[in-house]
């Protein structure tokens, strides 16, 4: 076996390389791994721990601080959720609709949502299809008054703290409600024109696009998309190509309720339902109560499962961990920490941090390693340490689902968000890791096998990269894992 290692606070990348000549204190594969941070952009800060499957320390770069951990925190939801998946999948329903009496002889119709996050309005849609309740409801009834959106299910925590104002407009940062359709995302095509014109946009009517965009020559495209919170406006400005394919744009939805709702009353007018009235929606408040901190002994709030005149079955929730972990689904994983809320408590943000902890607690991660304000790790407040993070992996490796949730995350060279990334290394088709990608954040943790055929398990995180330096920060640690593997 190797030497002891040394273990380094944390320090800048460039700092590793001016340590005074203390390899010869250090294993190789502990040398190489500082020698390759070294050589990434200077300002960067890094965490590395690699252990053995029984716990051996191999290599530590500040092992103990704490990082933003990007998508990281994924790991941490839906480990959780693995734990306790039989009972979370025991307690699923879907997305149901029901009649309400209004006035005058008309009903309201409701959809009710329960956290069901697949549910599509695609003309295409063959599973978990917003038309089969549209059906439900046009063969009952050929007037209807308003329809209605109802997320009461969950309380309305759209975004969990620490959410940037700036990801809110973009698909990655869509608004989190127990009603979802259509992963919560309006998109936009837009195909560029002749020289001169402005390009043309062919979406939905839900969003008012304001269209400054020039088409100019080439293949190009340099087009910016902004939309203020709250706003139902979209300005377009840049250029595209003349010669450039048909751009497809993707926007976050900040009232998924309500946008389900005007999905619904589309589809009714085309069945030919008289709807006199507007699509709404209908939220339940966050209260005191919703706080297992604040409420006591008081039992949580919860919206009551009323009647439904149809309803949906969700697909296994063991699906959505593997796009969580594959394709780092940020919606799933923020709508994946609620469900574990469902548990014991009423579905808050807080009461799913609750279960998180009581995982965490269960697998021996110390409470110091992590801090998690929200599921996806879209929150600039999430915290983890590279230790910490290494201390789950060997608890999830250990359990009798260990496996099926090690298949959910990305493979190296392969698929999801690691299909790029080692490829024609020791290391494409060997490293099964979680992914994450954050303003000045860059995180990579999972399990590798070594070119001996040995199964290590690893934490990288890197924080504070210089703008524009971020692939740079990442090649370094690519480098460092593929020296890992190659060494032992």
């Amino acid at each position: 076996m190797f030497a002891a290692l040394l273990l380094f606070a944390a320090v800048p990348a460039q700092a590793l390389a001016e340590q005074p000549c203390a390899t010869a204190e250090r294993s190789p594969v502990q040398a190489a791994v500082e020698s390759a941070l070294a050589d990434a952009p200077q300002g960067a800060r890094f965490g590395f721990l690699v252990t053995t499957m029984e716990g051996e320390t191999l290599v530590a770069v500040a092992p103990d601080q704490r990082f933003i951990p990007a998508s990281n925190t994924k790991i941490y939801t839906s480990a959780a959720a693995y734990a306790v998946l039989p009972e979370l999948e025991s307690s699923a329903k879907g997305t149901g609709v029901r009649l309400e009496p209004a006035a005058d002889g008309a009903v309201d119709v409701v959809l009710y949502g329960r956290g069901d996050a697949r549910m599509s309005s695609a003309a295409d849609c063959t599973v978990d299809c917003l038309r089969t309740l549209a059906d439900a409801v046009a063969a009952k009834t050929r007037r209807v008054r308003h329809v209605v959106g109802d997320d009461s299910w969950l309380p309305d925590e759209r975004w969990g703290p620490g959410m940037s104002w700036n990801n809110i407009q973009s698909r990655y940062g869509t608004g989190i409600s127990a009603l979802t359709v259509d992963d919560n995302e309006w998109s936009l095509m837009l195909t560029p024109g002749k020289v001169g014109a402005s390009p043309a946009i062919a979406a939905s009517p839900y969003f008012t696009v304001d269209n400054r965009v020039t088409t100019v020559e080439g293949k190009e495209e340099a087009i910016v998309a902004e939309r203020a919170p709250g706003s139902r406006t979209i300005l377009l400005t840049g250029s595209v190509g003349a010669l450039a394919a048909p751009v497809r744009l993707r926007f976050g939805i900040d009232d998924p309720a309500h946008y389900a709702a005007w999905r619904m009353r589309d589809l009714l007018v085309e069945r030919g339902v008289q709807v006199e009235g507007d699509a709404t929606a209908r939220h339940r408040p966050l209260l005191p109560s919703d706080d297992p901190k604040l409420r006591g002994d008081a039992p949580p709030m919860r919206a009551p499962d009323l009647p439904m005149l149809a309803e949906l079955q969700p697909p296994p929730l063991a699906d959505d961990v593997r796009l969580i972990n594959k394709d780092s689904q940020n919606l799933y994983a923020d709508l994946m920490l609620r469900r574990l809320g469902r548990l014991g408590g009423s579905g808050s943000i807080a009461d799913g941090q609750a279960a998180l902890r009581a995982t965490m607690t269960a697998a021996g991660v110390a409470p110091e390693g992590y801090g998690l304000a929200d599921g996806s790790g879209m929150s600039s407040y999430n915290r983890i340490t590279p230790r910490a993070t290494v201390a789950l992996l060997s608890w999830v490796a250990r359990q009798p689902w260990g496996d099926a949730w090690r298949a959910t995350l990305p493979i190296a060279g392969v698929d999801g968000t690691l299909r790029s990334r080692f490829k024609g290394t020791s290391l494409e088709g060997r490293l099964f890791a979680k992914t994450g990608t954050l303003n000045a954040s860059r995180a990579l943790s999972g399990y590798l096998l070594t070119k001996s055929g040995r199964t290590l398990i690893f934490s990288t995180l890197a924080n504070d990269m210089p703008e524009g330096t971020d692939a740079a920060a990442s090649a370094a640690v690519d480098r460092a894992l593929v020296a890992v593997a190659e060494a032992l």
